[in-house]
């Protein structure tokens, strides 16, 4: 029996399965820290990685449990190094990601009195946490541990264990017969979820008299692929992804359409606003304005958190269930539709295709972005692992890349938090030590928290199956999202709260040992990413890229365009640049369209 609470925690922990751990140390977590070092001497089966930051383990164990399925676990200190885990945490809550956090906290003596760190974490977690608890007592702990991993797990979230100081290195108690006392267990069967049959034959009569049927997947959907595109070639569907769920249909399916929104395609506005039908599949995506008027279309969706279910758009029948099961025992009540509805949107999507990479290649100053992720996705070795952020990179990420069956990409979700791109491919690296990781982000995130990140790739890259981890640094010297966002609000963009400070990312690689290679001339990308996948070691590519190649969404609404009209006359100092990029991307999309501009 373990002899102390903590090391009561830690056995339990690997029991149950979890051996990646996050953390960062503190006196509030003291105790635990140490028994965690007595662990490790003794060879218990964890691992236990400290970033520089309790921010970046959050993101850690969150892009942990999205790259594997498995309950991601984070570690902390009490107060300040608590508050630190929280955009972490509210990153796994917004994604549906199950995550384990250990918070210290001051000794329960303390609690109410204003001591030193000493803040009501069971308030402060309450909104972002599907549990939250404090162990009370020794022989407590076995009911929060178990507890708290069965419900990330079950309701795919974070859960938090505060662990009072006194508490950690108290003698553990095995809980007893009495009156009061809790004895759990050890155990969560996933079980699969499906809706009963009466369910299923009404969305099949939804489903059945479309004719032009669109389904609209995203990550609840990873794991069942076959089962998507065997639902799709049974209704003649189009398929568009949202970016959480890019993975679960491979690029090279000609009817998938990519994404939908200002990060999509053309082929996806097109098919939203023609479609007849909509398939939700394990979604929850918000922007009502791309999704179909009320009316035109009827609408199923399948998801496996009821809440939801039906509340993104006004569908006739919601079934509760998670993807594969419930579109395996769907697909014997649908009928075979006409491929016409499907054959038109993969030509449409070819088109597009091609369209996209054409404004890819317009010239700009020094190095169009697109033009970057256009060769990162031929380039992508067939087992990659690719990570975004928040900013410009997730316009490109979304725009261009598109992942095959054996790849893995995701990034910050609803939460869109910056900086996320770094430890999620520091995650799917610890995860997948033998899989290459492309980490792509903006210069403002790098500095951010990227850096601090490379100094984690610093003290472990030795231990990896495989070296290759590359930090593609898209270095415009400005924040560009936020730039793109003030024009399209009718706002010049403004130096003191754009600019980005310049800086030798290449050099800053090279000092810690790692690989450093600025990318300066277009003709210089290709070469650069065959040499970065074929070091010894993690490479920083330093990429210098026009900030002002415009994002373009297919379908640009009139009040974005009037904003940004109205921003570049209020004195934008960027704007004849941006008039420039803007007119070339444009006038490249128009020829395409025309068919003014070939292949040949």
């Amino acid at each position: 029996m373990a002899t102390s609470v903590s090391d009561f925690i830690i056995d339990r922990l690997i029991e149950w399965g979890l051996h990646q751990w996050y953390g960062y140390p503190g006196d509030g977590i003291g105790g635990f820290d140490g028994a965690m070092g007595r662990a490790q001497r003794d060879g218990k089966d964890f691992r236990y990685v400290r970033p520089t930051h309790e921010e970046e383990a959050a993101f850690m164990a969150t892009a942990h449990a999205k790259f594997t399925g498995e309950v991601g676990v984070c570690i902390s200190t009490s107060g300040p190094g608590a508050i630190h885990l929280m955009n972490g945490l509210y990153d796994a809550k917004g994604d549906n990601a199950p995550v384990l956090a250990i918070v210290g906290q001051q000794a329960r003596v303390s609690l109410g009195s204003e001591f030193q760190q000493e803040i009501n974490l069971e308030r402060m977690f309450a909104d972002a946490a599907v549990f939250v608890q404090t162990v009370a007592t020794p022989m407590h702990a076995q009911l929060v541990v178990d507890k708290a991993v069965r419900m990330a797990k079950a309701y795919r979230g974070p859960a938090v264990v505060v662990l009072p100081a006194d508490i950690q290195t108290m003698g553990m108690e095995e809980p007893t017969t009495e009156h009061f006392v809790s004895r759990s267990g050890i155990g969560f069967v996933e079980d699969r979820l499906r809706p009963d049959d009466n369910a299923l034959v009404r969305a099949a009569e939804v489903l059945n008299a479309g004719e032009k049927v669109a389904m609209l997947v995203g990550q609840g959907a990873i794991g069942a692929t076959d089962e998507v595109l065997a639902v799709a070639d049974r209704l003649g569907a189009g398929v568009i992804t949202t970016l959480l769920g890019k993975q679960v249909v491979p690029g090279d399916v000609l009817y998938h359409t990519q994404q939908l929104g200002l990060l999509g395609s053309r082929p996806s506005y097109d098919m939203i606003q023609k479609c007849d039908t909509l398939l939700m599949v394990g979604t929850n995506y918000p922007y009502g304005e791309f999704m179909p008027p009320t009316g035109q279309a009827r609408g199923v969706q399948i998801d496996l958190s009821p809440r939801h279910l039906g509340i993104r758009y006004p569908t006739e029948v919601n079934l509760w269930g998670d993807a594969l099961t419930t579109l395996s025992a769907l697909l014997p009540h649908l009928d075979q539709h006409s491929t016409e509805w499907q054959q038109k949107i993969a030509s449409q999507q070819q088109n597009w295709r091609k369209e996209n990479t054409r404004v890819a290649q317009t010239e700009a100053d020094p190095i169009n972005p697109r033009s970057v992720y256009v060769s990162l996705n031929e380039k992508l070795p067939d087992n990659a692992i690719i990570t975004a952020d928040a900013g410009s990179t997730a316009d490109w990420y979304g725009f261009h890349i598109e992942l095959g069956p054996n790849q893995m990409g995701n990034l910050s979700g609803r939460m869109a938090s910056m900086l996320a791109a770094m430890p999620y491919a520091l995650a799917g690296k610890f995860a997948h030590t033998e899989r290459p990781v492309v980490c792509t982000i903006g210069d403002g995130a790098f500095q951010m928290m990227g850096m601090n990140g490379l100094l984690t790739v610093k003290r472990h890259w030795k231990e990896w199956a495989s070296p290759t981890f590359i930090v593609l640094i898209i270095n415009n010297g400005d924040l560009n999202q936020v730039s793109w966002e003030m024009r399209e609000a009718g706002d010049p963009r403004w130096d003191t709260a754009q600019m980005v400070e310049p800086m030798d990312y290449a050099g800053y690689a090279e000092l810690l040992g790692l690989k450093g290679v600025r990318v300066e001339e277009p003709s210089e990308i290709g070469p650069a990413f065959d040499e970065a996948f074929a070091a010894d070691r993690p490479v920083v590519l330093d990429v210098r890229c026009d900030r002002n190649t415009p994002p373009l969404p297919a379908h640009i609404a009139l009040a974005q365009a009037q904003g940004l009209a109205e921003s570049l006359l209020s004195g934008d100092p960027e704007i004849g640049r941006v008039v420039n990029q803007s007119s070339r991307a444009a006038a490249a999309r128009l020829f395409a369209r025309m068919g003014l501009i070939t292949d040949d």
